[in-house]
C-alpha cells in the first residue's frame, strides 16, 4: 500500500508564474529575456555606473531640485565633525521611539520639549495646475482666523508677554511663533529662536497637502495671499540661523526651496543670497549652471552679486587639482573675462571691499579715478544699497591671498582698457545711469530680512519710515485677501490730550458719554463740556481711591543699636 510505503512521495513541481500589472501571466521561460538584461547590466563597469550614469542622472534633474537628505543640518554636521560628536552618547533606538505620536516630517525633526500637537485650522489647497506647475495655497480656518485677529491685538499691544500668553492658549500659532523669535534673536537667545521657527515650520508642514512635494521644484505659492508669506518667511529665517549656525550646505537646499516656491516673481529676492550660500557650501558647479540657464532671462549679470560670485567660483574651480588641466584652463580663462567685465559694469565695489578685506590697494589703483570714491557717489541709489549689500554679505570669502592676487591682476587689465578708452567703459556707464533708478520692493523686503547693516543704511526714507512687522515685512501692494479682520470700536478722533491719558488708565473711562443711537444733539455745548468734565472728575477720583500708600515702618530705636536681620 501506498501508505505503508517507505519511497518519500514525490511532490510534483509547480511552473512558476508572474503576474504583470495587467493580470497576465508569465511563466519562466517567458522571463529569459529579464535575465539576459539583467547579465548585461551586472557585466557593465562599476565604475562606470557609479560616476558617469548617476553623473548623467544629476544632470537630468531640475535645476532647484532638492534633496531631502540635504534638508537636515544633522547630516551635514555629521559630514564635520562626526555622528558621536553631533548626537553625543543618545542611542539610535532611542532616537527612533522619539514622537511616535507626530507626523514624520523633512523640514524639522520634533523635539521632546515641544508641546503635543493638535490641528491648527490651517490647511493646504491645490488651485491649480498651469504650464507643468501644481499652484497651492494655505487656508486658514474660521477658528484659526480668530486666533490671527487675537494676535494682531497682542502685536498692537507692543508687549510681547501678550505674544507668550496667545502661544501658551495657541502653541502652534505660526505668526506668533515667528515674532517671538524675533523678540529671541534680538535678546540674544539664538537657541530658543530656532526653536520656535522650527516649531512653526512643522506646524505647517504638517498641513501639507498630499501631492504637494518639497523636492520635485514645480510646487508654487503665492506669495500675494497672506497665508502663505509665514511659509515664506519661516523658511528665510530658518535659512538664516541654518548659516549662522554654519551649515552652508543646508541653507543653500532651503534656499533652492525658496526660490522654486515662486521662481519668477522671487518675493524674496533669494537670487542675492544663493550665490553665496553656494560659495560657502563649495558648489561651484551649481553657481556656474544656474548662471548660464539662467542669464538669457533674467540677465543675472546686472546683479552685481552674480557678477563678481559667478568669476570667483570659476577660478575655485580652476584651483581644483583633481579636475583635469584643460578644464582648468577652461576655467581660469572664464574667472578672468567675467571678473574683468564686473570691475568694469560695478566699478564702486572695489574700493570697499578692500576695505572690508583689510588690504590696501597700490598706488596706481588708489590714485587712479576709476575706481575713486567719485565712482561710490555718483551711483544710483538702488545700485549702492545692491553693492553694499553684497560686500556686507561676502567680503569674507575675498580675504584669500590666492585670491586677492587673481583679483589684482584683474583689476590692473581694468585699468589698462579705461586708459585705452575701451567702448566698453562707456557703454557700461551709460548702462548704469540709465537703469538701478529705484528698486523693486523684493529687493527692499530682502535687504529687511537680511538685517545686513550696510544695506540697510542705504535704505531709501518712503521705507525706513513706515512700521515693518517681522511677521509681514512690506506686504505686496497687489495682496489677494480673502478675509479680512474685524472693525474695531472706534474712538472719537477729536478727544483732548487729557482724555488719552485717562483712557490709557482706565480702559472705560469715556469723556464723551454714550454713543447715542437715535441721532439726537442736546441742546447747548456748555451742558455736554459741564457733564465731561464731572465725568473725568469722578474718574480722577476712582483713581486716587483705588492709590494705596504703605507707610514706612516706625524706627523705635533712633540710634541704630539694633541687629539687622
Amino acid at each position: 500500500q501506498p501508505a505503508l510505503s517507505n519511497k518519500p512521495r514525490k511532490k510534483k513541481k509547480k511552473r512558476k508564474t508572474k503576474k504583470t500589472s495587467s493580470g497576465e501571466n508569465l511563466e519562466d521561460d517567458d522571463l529569459e529575456d529579464f535575465d539576459s538584461l539583467l547579465e548585461k547590466f551586472e557585466d557593465d563597469d562599476p565604475n562606470d555606473l557609479s560616476q558617469e550614469k548617476l553623473r548623467i542622472l544629476a544632470d537630468s534633474r531640475p535645476l532647484l531640485y532638492v534633496e531631502h537628505r540635504n534638508l537636515n543640518p544633522e547630516n551635514e554636521l555629521k559630514r564635520y565633525f562626526g555622528a558621536r560628536a553631533v548626537l553625543g552618547d543618545q542611542r539610535p533606538r532611542q532616537r527612533q521611539r522619539q514622537w511616535q505620536f507626530m507626523h514624520s516630517t523633512w523640514l524639522t525633526v520634533p523635539k521632546n520639549s515641544w508641546p503635543r500637537y493638535s490641528k491648527t485650522g490651517i490647511s493646504m489647497k491645490h488651485l491649480e495646475t498651469r504650464n507643468g506647475a501644481l499652484y497651492f495655497t494655505f487656508e486658514h480656518h474660521r477658528e484659526y482666523q480668530q486666533v490671527q485677529f487675537k494676535f494682531l491685538d497682542a502685536v498692537e499691544s507692543m508687549d510681547p508677554n501678550n505674544i507668550v500668553l496667545l502661544l501658551q492658549m495657541n502653541p502652534y500659532h505660526v505668526d506668533s511663533l515667528l515674532q517671538l523669535s524675533d523678540v529671541c534673536r534680538m535678546q540674544e537667545d539664538q537657541e530658543m529662536a530656532r526653536d520656535l521657527i522650527e516649531r512653526a515650520l512643522y506646524s505647517l508642514e504638517c498641513a501639507f497637502h498630499p501631492i504637494f512635494s518639497l523636492t520635485r521644484g514645480i510646487c508654487r505659492l503665492d506669495y500675494r495671499r497672506p497665508e502663505n508669506r509665514a511659509f515664506f518667511l519661516a523658511l528665510f529665517k530658518h535659512l538664516m540661523l541654518l548659516e549662522k549656525r554654519g551649515c552652508p550646505r543646508t541653507a543653500l537646499e532651503f534656499c533652492k526651496l525658496i526660490l522654486s516656491l515662486d521662481p519668477e516673481n522671487d518675493p524674496l529676492c533669494m537670487l542675492l543670497l544663493i550665490d553665496y550660500l553656494s560659495l560657502r557650501a563649495r558648489e561651484y558647479v551649481f553657481l556656474t549652471s544656474l548662471f548660464d540657464e539662467w542669464e538669457s532671462h533674467r540677465n543675472l549679470s546686472q546683479l552685481p552679486n552674480f557678477a563678481f560670485s559667478v568669476p570667483l567660483a570659476y577660478f575655485f574651480l580652476s584651483q581644483q587639482e583633481d579636475r583635469p588641466e584643460r578644464e582648468r584652463g577652461q576655467a581660469r580663462e572664464k574667472a578672468a573675462q567675467l571678473i574683468q567685465l564686473a570691475l568694469v559694469m560695478f566699478p564702486s565695489v572695489l574700493m570697499p571691499l578692500l576695505d572690508h578685506c583689510s588690504v590696501q590697494p597700490d598706488a596706481r589703483v588708489a590714485s587712479h579715478s576709476f575706481f575713486g570714491l567719485n565712482a561710490q557717489i555718483s551711483q544710483p541709489p538702488a545700485l549702492n544699497q545692491l553693492t553694499s549689500l553684497f560686500v556686507g554679505r561676502t567680503h569674507a570669502l575675498w580675504k584669500d591671498p590666492a585670491v586677492m592676487a587673481w583679483l589684482e591682476t584683474n583689476v590692473h587689465e581694468v585699468l589698462h582698457m579705461v586708459d585705452a578708452r575701451d567702448p566698453l567703459v562707456e557703454e557700461s556707464e551709460q548702462k548704469r545711469k540709465m537703469r538701478y533708478q529705484s528698486a523693486p520692493r523684493n529687493i527692499y523686503r530682502h535687504i529687511i530680512l537680511s538685517e545686513m547693516k550696510e544695506a540697510t543704511a542705504a535704505l531709501p526714507l518712503e521705507v525706513t519710515s513706515q512700521p515693518v512687522m517681522g511677521f509681514d515685512p512690506l506686504p505686496p501692494l497687489d495682496s489677494i485677501i480673502s478675509y479680512t479682520r474685524p472693525e474695531r470700536t472706534n474712538h472719537p478722533s477729536n478727544e483732548s490730550t487729557l482724555s488719552l491719558f485717562f483712557r490709557s488708565l482706565l480702559p472705560n473711562f469715556n469723556l464723551q458719554g454714550d454713543v447715542r443711537h437715535n441721532g439726537d444733539e442736546e441742546a447747548g455745548a456748555g451742558q455736554d463740556l459741564n457733564q465731561g468734565v464731572n465725568r473725568l472728575m469722578a474718574a480722577m477720583r476712582d483713581m486716587l481711591a483705588n492709590i494705596q500708600f504703605q507707610e514706612p515702618p516706625r524706627d523705635d530705636n533712633p540710634e541704630g543699636d539694633g541687629d539687622w536681620d
